[in-house]
């Protein structure tokens, strides 16, 4: 019925002005500058005044949703109208050429409408990343995922209007195609599984510092995709990892040291094994004098003397009777040094422990939390503490282990040669 009226319509035209082709070309060209008019005038002055609008209102969502191009996009459907409702007045134009022009006025419909649902699905996340949940519970996989489905959808139905078959035609032989679609989105359905592992275990979130290095990853994750995650290096550099790596390989994530409020040291020290000896009763009278030993050397002296009292039979042989050394006189001042330091979280782990001799000595390893997680206050308060230590250790009668170097071996060599030609 409708075909039946644009054609007596056309021929209306062609009968009453006597228009041929020429007339069917300036009918065209009339329409086009309609639309193209129509759609200049909506992207300056109305979205213009909409702009305004949103500059003023208080509410940030009509902003997003404006500079998400949602309203841009959605302009394209004017001139799309005024075509398709212009089309049947365009005298002389022939119905084959009509059917087809509306078959791609209509593929033109569906793709501005999937362009507009894209653009309102990332102003729908952009929103969403305005809330304190999004740091925790990041959904721009979903999103992704979301909008390959869209375009997806779209290309069948653009297909099935160009070919004016039923979508269903074409979502019938999908089937088929299943084996060749799972290998060319292999990575992208991984990925999906990845991400949602991801999210719903709290594995990974934006702003954690992870270290994975079989991809030579060290710093903060900037963002997780739906493909992949980037993470800033601290030198600066970005690493992309495919997100289903991350079920592949093993990570480290110091989220939790940061939450926890301390961050470990983790550090020993090597004491040459020739310098370890028993403290002489000078030494013994000059480490009372020591504030942070005062409580110690006062309950340790009283506590030897009472076991030697009771079962040294001869305290002058060395091996009859218990003696303070001077290595067990250092674990203690340094246990001592770090109960009283101000950056040292006392309610974590404290350990100063003496592990097996190494061929470079007997390592004192200190094994505590600084109360600050800030990476440069944290190298400053263990760089502080082992400066002081290691200042500390010649007052002790010790000597830190150093390998030999040639500056050490050149005076013996000297001394070797001065000797054979003396």
């Amino acid at each position: 019925m409708f075909e039946q009226a644009d054609v007596t319509m056309q021929d209306f035209w062609t009968r009453t002005f006597g228009l041929g082709w020429t007339g069917t070309l300036a009918g065209l060209a009339l329409l086009f500058a309609l639309a193209g008019t129509l759609y200049l005038i909506t992207r300056r002055f109305v979205l213009g005044f909409v702009r305004a609008l949103t500059k003023r209102t208080r509410a940030e969502w009509d902003e997003i949703v404006f500079d998400r191009r949602v309203l841009l996009r959605a302009s394209a459907l004017v001139p799309l109208v005024v075509l398709q409702a212009g089309l049947r007045f365009v005298p002389g134009i022939s119905p084959l050429v009509l059917d087809l022009a509306l078959r791609l006025l209509s593929a033109a419909f569906i793709l501005a409408g999937a362009l507009i649902l894209d653009a309102a699905l990332s102003a729908g996340h952009a929103l969403y990343q305005r809330l304190p949940l999004a740091d925790r519970r990041p959904i721009k996989s979903y999103v992704q995922l979301a909008k390959i489905f869209l375009y997806a959808i779209a290309i069948i139905f653009i297909v099935s209007r160009l070919a004016g078959r039923t979508p269903w035609y074409f979502v019938s032989g999908l089937g088929a195609m299943m084996a060749v679609i799972l290998l060319v989105f292999r990575d992208t359905l991984l990925s999906l599984v990845a991400s949602v592992q991801l999210t719903n275990n709290d594995l990974v979130r934006v702003g954690d510092w992870i270290e994975m290095p079989q991809f030579d990853a060290d710093g903060d994750v900037v963002d997780i995709a739906l493909n992949n995650v980037k993470v800033r290096n601290w030198d600066k550099t970005i690493t992309v990892i495919p997100t289903h790596k991350f079920l592949e390989h093993s990570f480290k994530n110091w989220r939790s040291m940061f939450e926890g409020g301390g961050r470990r040291i983790k550090r020993a020290i090597y004491i040459n094994t020739s310098t370890i000896r028993f403290l002489t009763p000078e030494e013994i009278e000059r480490f009372s004098n020591f504030a942070l030993l005062r409580d110690y050397m006062k309950q340790k002296v009283a506590e030897l003397e009472e076991y030697n009292a009771r079962y040294a039979n001869d305290g002058s042989i060395v091996p009859n009777a218990r003696r303070l050394t001077n290595i067990g006189t250092l674990r203690a001042y340094i246990i001592a040094y770090l109960r009283q330091h101000p950056r040292i979280h006392q309610e974590m782990t404290f350990l100063v422990r003496q592990l097996a001799p190494t061929p470079e000595g007997v390592p004192i390893e200190i094994y505590v939390f600084t109360n600050d997680t800030r990476w440069a206050v944290y190298e400053s308060i263990q760089a502080d503490i082992f400066d002081h230590i290691l200042a500390m250790v010649p007052e002790f009668g010790l000597r830190v282990y150093q390998r030999p170097s040639g500056h050490d071996v050149a005076p013996l060599a000297l001394a070797e040669a001065v000797a054979e030609q003396g």
